[in-house]
């Protein structure tokens, strides 16, 4: 057993030591290089886990408004502050890694198909009623202005089945 295997968080230290005296051959090279690669999986992880739920609450946002009033007037106050907060992370997480940005439309796509999934358990409603596809550009997703529930130029309006 080594120390990675025994203690990661004292192995990580070892390293660290070992990288600031520039002993480079004392390295765990293997282990480094999956911790690294990890590390960036879990920054993609982290964009996909953040649009899941801002994609979430901006469905819920435009369906409830659309077809669920009563439940729109309760919640839509906290489905915007959600949104504000993953607006918020998601653009100090591209802002630290601008490398991700070419990854958001992928993601976006991706996400939907969870957040979609989730917004029908939240509002209780058959899988008809919600687009398939995410009916907005990254760029709004992202956009801190853009609200699905107000008046936009080329809107869609959801038609219960």
């Amino acid at each position: 057993m080594t120390l990675y295997d025994t203690d990661w968080y004292a192995w990580v230290h070892e390293q660290i030591t070992l990288l600031e005296q520039g002993c480079f051959e004392a390295l765990d090279l293997p282990h480094l290089i999956e911790e690294l690669d990890l590390m960036a999986g879990n920054a993609l992880g982290e964009l996909y886990d953040r649009l899941i739920v801002l994609l979430a609450h901006l469905l819920k946002l435009k369906v409830a408004a659309e077809l669920l009033p009563g439940i729109y007037d309760r919640a839509q106050r906290g489905w915007r502050l959600t949104c504000r907060e993953q607006r918020r992370r998601l653009a100090r997480l591209l802002r630290r890694n601008p490398s991700l940005q070419p990854t958001v439309p992928e993601e976006v796509t991706e996400a939907f198909e969870v957040a979609r999934l989730q917004a029908l358990a939240a509002l209780q409603m058959d899988e008809a009623w919600l687009p398939e596809s995410c009916p907005w550009s990254p760029e709004q997703v992202l956009d801190a202005a853009f609200w699905p529930d107000e008046p936009q130029d080329s809107d869609t309006t959801y038609v219960r089945p």
